[in-house]
């Protein structure tokens, strides 16, 4: 069985070009023909800046929050693991009250 399957000029562009399309394809409900529909996908803008590159991770500022990301290795053990984790997390904070207090200025 064949099906045709009626796909936009945007769609066959981007595909000559190399790139690829997701969507999906359905049957129009009033001509019965089978139409493929490219999902209309926007780019996400992401404003973080990095406030503090630490040893095992970073502090980063977004325009609504603060964001600590820090990765330690388990062969440390526990009580080594928190010293680590507490220490950059002072390191962060200190950054992060250096900074207010520059943009105070």
């Amino acid at each position: 069985m064949r099906k045709y399957v009626e796909i936009p000029l945007e769609v066959m562009e981007r595909l000559v070009e190399g790139k690829c399309v997701e969507g999906s394809l359905r049957r129009d409900e009033w001509t019965g023909k089978v139409t493929f529909r490219a999902y209309q996908r926007q780019p996400r803008d992401r404003h973080e800046r990095v406030v503090c590159q630490l040893e095992n991770g970073w502090l980063k500022e977004s325009p609504q929050r603060y964001k600590f990301y820090n990765s330690v290795r388990k062969e440390f053990g526990r009580r080594m693991v928190d010293v680590v984790m507490h220490r950059e997390l002072n390191t962060a904070m200190e950054a992060l009250k250096i900074e207010e207090i520059l943009d105070n200025v």
